[in-house]
């Protein structure tokens, strides 16, 4: 079980044992275990090249998420666009931390089998993101 933290900008994760607890506890909670994870940190660009490359697509985004679980649990590399965290925390009227967990949570629970392509599949993960968010509170 691993988990590792990487920017490609001047971000930097505080308290990141913080974190990896919290996410070991929302994956232990869904009765999975975590293989390993790894969250780069990086900008809106950064991350649009990723998208327009790997999936095709010509927008920005909040966070990509590649699996690579070997077995049964969870595992895979998440880019976050810090940038567009920032832009979505001022535009939904909450706070960097706040939106931050949230979007890297919502990665963890895609590797974990969630998805939210659909209405109903988008309303489970929102209200598995807001149960998994009641677990952690840390102030970036």
């Amino acid at each position: 079980m691993k988990i590792e933290y990487h920017s490609e900008t001047d971000f930097q994760l505080l308290e990141p044992r913080k974190y990896t607890e919290w996410i070991k506890k929302v994956v232990a909670s869904r009765g999975m275990y975590i293989e390993e994870l790894s969250f780069i940190f990086c900008s809106d660009d950064y991350l649009l090249d990723m998208n327009q490359k790997y999936l095709g697509h010509d927008y920005f985004t909040d966070i990509i998420t590649f699996p690579n679980a070997e077995g049964s649990g969870v595992g895979g590399d998440l880019f976050i666009s810090v940038d567009r965290v920032r832009d979505n925390a001022r535009e939904y009227g909450v706070d960097f931390d706040h939106e931050l967990a949230r979007v890297m949570i919502h990665g963890v629970l895609h590797l974990s089998g969630l998805n939210d392509k659909t209405a109903a599949e988008q309303q489970q993960m929102r209200k598995e993101e807001d149960r998994c968010l009641e677990m952690f509170h840390v102030k970036q």
